[in-house]
């Protein structure tokens, strides 16, 4: 059997291991598409998964190393016979991971970090003077695994939670104090003084985040995302930067990925960027990898998989080649 990993730098020893008979090979998403026929199993990470690819390629499996799956074409798939699952963020202990860089962004832009740093090397004292997250108000768009993570820990700072789902009537946990849909977004941009974004990604949220949304916010909120880029109209959020109206932005992701070093958004003054890390740590590599190797072994042997996103009422029957 073959697995064909899309990212070049993953380190492919551990899942060899994992993997005993297997042949695990790897690309870089553009040389992707080149090598996908004649695998069994793909895993795109950021690398597109077409129609076009899925209607010549030979594998039976495309299986997300993670939870997002905008690069993959599932109602291609689920035609061609394709069966495609991610990990969800819970199994992996993805969802925590994210929420403490939703955090860590958090408390960063509060109390200044950056310009602290350069206060002591300029050896001045006791300044800037930064913000305290104790008695503010904190919104979270989006109560998937990352929002409810995200809101458990904040609960220890004193916060005020409110939070934003597409279905409300779900309700949330006993930390936020209200949840509304999304018809009411700009209620709760309103009252926030930091907003965060947990949304999960799809074209019918592409720039959920815009001018308007932005506007609606309380004057010097803080903006942090840790989902996806493409929720955030950026040249939107750099206005807003600029113009003082958002007074900071934590950016986990990006639009484009990985960011141009030139990029005016990453370099802003009040702006704290990371290169895509809230979910790469040891923890949940290790996780990922075993929860990935263990539903490929069961794609092999013929057994249900788990995490599926879809039923292909016809499995392509040269899957998997053996």
């Amino acid at each position: 059997m073959r697995l064909l990993i899309g990212y070049e730098d993953y380190p492919l020893d551990p899942l060899r291991a994992l993997l005993p008979g297997w042949e695990v090979f790897q690309s870089s998403p553009a040389g992707f598409a080149e090598m996908a026929d004649g695998m069994d199993v793909v895993t795109p990470i950021a690398a597109k998964v077409d129609a076009n690819l899925l209607g010549k390629a030979t594998f039976g499996f495309v299986q997300q190393f993670g939870v997002g799956l905008e690069t993959v074409d599932v109602a291609a798939a689920t035609e061609a016979g394709v069966w495609v699952a991610n990990l969800p963020g819970d199994v992996t202990g993805n969802a925590d991971a994210v929420a403490e860089q939703a955090i860590l962004l958090t408390l960063a832009l509060g109390r200044q970090l950056d310009a602290a740093r350069q206060t002591l090397r300029e050896r001045k004292w006791a300044q800037p003077a930064g913000r305290s997250l104790s008695g503010s108000t904190v919104a979270i768009i989006g109560l998937g695994a990352i929002g409810l993570a995200t809101a458990k820990r904040l609960a220890g700072f004193g916060v005020r939670q409110l939070a934003v789902r597409a279905r409300a009537e779900l309700g949330g946990p006993p930390e936020v104090a209200k949840v509304v849909g999304v018809d009411r977004l700009a209620e709760v941009l309103a009252e926030a003084d930091v907003v965060i974004s947990a949304l999960t990604f799809g074209e019918h949220n592409r720039n959920f985040f815009d001018a308007n949304a932005f506007a609606a916010m309380k004057p010097g909120a803080l903006f942090v995302n840790v989902a996806r880029g493409g929720l955030v109209d950026e040249a939107a959020l750099l206005a807003a930067l600029d113009s003082g109206h958002i007074a900071g932005a934590g950016l986990d992701v990006l639009a484009v990925e990985p960011a141009d070093p030139a990029d005016p958004l990453v370099n802003h003054p009040r702006v704290i960027a990371t290169p895509h890390v809230g979910g790469v740590t040891q923890q949940v590599l290790f996780n990922s990898m075993v929860a990935l190797t263990d539903n490929v072994k069961r794609y092999a042997a013929g057994e249900p998989l788990l995490w599926t996103v879809n039923q292909p009422s016809q499995v392509a029957q040269r899957r998997p080649q053996g």
